[in-house]
């Protein structure tokens, strides 16, 4: 119960404010106070230190948080973490039932804001009640002798107690849960102050198996994270004893030690590794270098020199657009080929084509965020224009990779054949987006009039393809063509992903012609 509540917290407030949670993560880190601020208000809210840390990860991984900024942030979410321990134990389970009713109650309304808060406060009063449970259901493991010899063993091995309860708190993918388990128990001090280093070891753990197979600027956040918090368990523990002892005579918090100790590790952490979190992260960044990138798939054409002339950087980042088209064209080619061909081979480009458009467009639009204060009006509409043009050719080149690719190679796995119509339909449909692709290149740079009023009649001339080739299909399925059966889905499929790529493509002569007051507002007839 006390996990399942503390998941649907999270859960709740990622429903209710997720976006304005990732958006004042992502904002703000441009202080360390400010960056540490955001932490402890992220966490409290989603009441994870790991969904923070994950969050954060995914910014660092973009590049829209620096490496050292990712750290105190981090530093702040495990003080938000600490702090909601102390909401949850400061003995509030006669509230359990109101917050439980009143939860139900918002959790019905439409609102995903209402809706998501609700589903928070019953995961609060859950979590409530459940500690009420845990200090019940352990009574009995208090008093048992076999526990009290077990516990007095881990007494005399903190070190083997911190990793019983790091363990607990993998498991539980949250050193809260561990924290609360552990408070539940009567314990000698050294031994709770032991355990709870543990709870705060293993909470650093799920992060960084998360982040693995993430880029290397996750990682380092991670790993960071995991070896700050193993530095200060390090630091204490020889201490347990003294620390827990001095907590004990504390008058300002009932909460239990458990959660003192929590709270007080978290805070002297903080405190001690903020000044130093650049040198950690420069340390971390040695062992957890950046990954070479073939030069095949960085951008060519971006340079930081020019961003203080705006008219030579959006020269280059035309360039590479282009560049960007030139790769979707060749996965678009390789992909025919292979539908040709019945032939896999060619699909092996496609992938890495894939990853090169991704990689070139987001390069692109960093560099022009970061165009000089020189820009003029022009300018700013101009980069506005690339910046369309290389999110629908990134998005082109996803419908490819994750859509027409797999139709073709189950269509070569499975051995189909396509009817002689069916087939020439597909090929014309394939031959037909290429050459729109070459078309709108040359309308990305000459932006003529005339040839962008052209690709857009192409649109529609698409669209009566792809509903004449449905319509041919049906007909004969219903004269019982066998080849037309058995790829009836793979041909109406590919269609529909065709017609959707030819549509992110022929998007960028849009702005030319409604430039030129030549587009409606909406295909919808009059009256």
């Amino acid at each position: 119960m006390l996990l399942f509540g503390l998941r649907l917290v999270s859960d709740g407030m990622t429903d209710a404010f997720g976006v304005r949670l990732k958006t004042a993560l992502g904002l703000g880190t441009r202080t360390g106070l400010r960056a540490f601020f955001s932490g402890l208000i992220a966490t409290l809210g989603l009441q994870s230190s790991t969904a923070t840390a994950l969050m954060t990860a995914s910014f660092a991984e973009r590049g829209l948080i620096r490496g050292h900024m990712g750290q105190i942030v981090l530093l702040g979410a495990n003080v938000g973490t600490a702090l909601t321990a102390v909401v949850v134990s400061a003995g509030l389970e006669a509230v359990a039932p109101a917050l439980l009713f009143l939860g139900y109650i918002m959790a019905r309304q439409a609102k995903p804001v209402w809706k998501g808060s609700g589903r928070a406060l019953i995961g609060i009063g859950l979590v409530l009640v459940s500690l009420t449970l845990l200090e019940q259901a352990t009574e009995p493991l208090r008093n048992a002798p076999a526990v009290a010899v077990f516990l007095a063993m881990l007494d005399g091995a903190w070190p083997v107690a911190l990793l019983f309860a790091a363990l607990i708190a993998v498991i539980c993918s949250s050193s809260l849960a561990a924290v609360l388990l552990i408070l539940s128990l009567n314990l000698a001090p050294g031994l709770t102050v032991a355990l709870v280093l543990g709870a705060n070891l293993g909470g650093a753990v799920p992060p960084v198996l998360a982040t693995i197979r993430a880029a290397v600027s996750a990682r380092r956040l991670a790993a960071g994270n995991l070896l700050i918090r193993g530095i200060g368990c390090l630091a204490v523990l020889p201490f347990a004893g003294q620390v827990g002892g001095f907590l004990e005579t504390l008058p300002f918090l009932q909460t239990g030690l458990a959660v003192e100790t929590h709270l007080a590790f978290n805070l002297a952490l903080a405190a001690a590794i903020w000044p130093f979190t650049g040198l950690l992260y420069r340390l971390i960044t040695h062992f957890l270098p950046d990954e070479e990138i073939p030069a095949a798939m960085t951008a060519r054409w971006l340079d930081e020199a020019a961003l203080e002339t705006p008219p030579l950087a959006l020269a280059g980042a035309s360039r590479e657009a282009l560049a960007i088209g030139d790769a979707v064209e060749r996965m678009l080619n390789q992909s025919r080929i292979a539908f040709h061909r019945n032939d896999p081979a060619p699909l092996a480009e496609v992938a890495a084509q894939e990853e090169r458009v991704d990689r070139r467009q987001q390069e692109v639009k960093t560099y022009l965020s970061r165009l000089g204060r020189e820009a003029n009006e022009e300018d700013k509409r101009r980069s506005i224009t690339i910046l369309d043009y290389v999110i629908n050719l990134e998005h082109a080149g996803d419908i490819i990779d994750k859509g027409l690719v797999p139709m073709v190679r189950k269509k070569i796995g499975l051995g189909l054949w396509f009817s002689d119509e069916g087939y020439k339909e597909l090929d014309r449909m394939f031959l037909m987006t290429e050459e729109n692709l070459r078309m709108a290149q040359t309308v990305f740079m000459t932006r003529d009039r005339d040839l962008a009023r052209r690709l857009m009649e192409v649109k529609v001339d698409i669209r009566k393809l792809e509903r004449q080739s449905s319509q041919h299909h049906l007909i004969r399925l219903r004269e019982g063509q066998t080849e037309s059966h058995d790829t009836s889905s793979l041909h109406l499929d590919m269609l529909r992903d065709l017609k959707r790529i030819n549509a992110h493509i022929v998007a960028v002569a849009q702005p030319i012609l409604d430039e030129e007051g030549l587009l409606v507002e909406s295909r919808l007839r009059s009256g």
